[in-house]
């Protein structure tokens, strides 16, 4: 069984700081395009930040300026730090990924992590 395991939401306060990790649960499987959306409740799931397996990212331009995705390619880990948090921010996050295994790359959603801001 193949996993996306994500870590690091939890409660702040506003202009804290938060970094999420997502990890299949074989580290060993490489990793490719990842990235990360959130869904507030009564709101549709939005994209927040993609990074390719070049380094090449994207952002909402609602984080930009305040979220940093990043990968590490040896762990085949991907990151959201996430600074200057707002209220706003409040949603479920998710991460999503391909994985390679068995011949071909196969796309897979982490369960979500909780991160909520308080004001």
């Amino acid at each position: 069984q193949v996993q996306l395991v994500e870590s690091g939401g939890g409660l702040v306060q506003a202009g804290g700081s938060l970094r999420l990790s997502c990890a299949p649960s074989e580290r060993t499987f490489r990793i490719n395009h990842i990235g990360w959306y959130r869904q507030a409740p009564g709101k549709q799931r939005e994209l927040v930040a993609t990074i390719n397996s070049a380094g090449s990212t994207n952002y909402a331009d609602s984080v930009k300026g305040r979220f940093t995705i990043s990968r590490d390619n040896a762990k085949n880990t991907g990151y959201l730090q996430m600074n200057s948090l707002k209220p706003e921010d409040t949603a479920v996050y998710y991460c999503n990924a391909d994985i390679y295994y068995s011949y071909s790359f196969r796309n897979y959603w982490g369960q979500g992590t909780q991160v909520t801001v308080s004001s």
